[in-house]
């Protein structure tokens, strides 16, 4: 570890505010953006059938920290960098990038859980999804 994955994508005009930069809560839709492409660039969903139920992976801190703005038309880069794993949870950080400078860094930890009759239990993470996330050994 870390296993990483990039996603560009250009800042749309609905995503600005008035004063023309990107709105800080789209930050938050993009690292949810580069989480879900990742998990499908392995297959997966964030979603999946389980055993007893549905699989999914709530989210249990998120943050970000803001070094320059981003304006509709830009490009920008978001890399996702998983920092750890544990027995039941996942943290990455997504970094913003724009032509070469560094825009914001996002941090989420999501825990994996076991979505049945309309409640939320934890999980230990499968090996084979595990496997997937982590990728070959060093």
């Amino acid at each position: 570890m870390p296993k990483e994955f990039t996603i560009t994508r250009r800042v749309q005009f609905a995503e600005t505010d008035m004063a023309g930069i990107m709105h800080f809560a789209n930050y938050f839709l993009w690292m949810e953006e580069v989480e879900h492409a990742f998990f499908r660039s392995l297959g997966l969903s964030i979603v999946q059938p389980h055993a007893d139920g549905l699989m999914s992976w709530p989210r249990v801190r998120v943050g970000c920290e803001y070094f320059g703005p981003v304006r509709f038309e830009d490009q920008v880069e978001v890399r996702m960098v998983i920092t750890d794993v544990s027995e039941k949870s996942i943290t990455y950080e997504a970094i913003f990038s724009c032509g070469g400078r560094r825009t914001a860094r996002g941090r989420v930890k999501m825990v994996c859980c076991l979505m049945k009759d309309n409640s939320f239990s934890s999980i230990p993470i499968p090996d084979d999804l595990r496997a997937k996330i982590e990728g070959p050994p060093d």
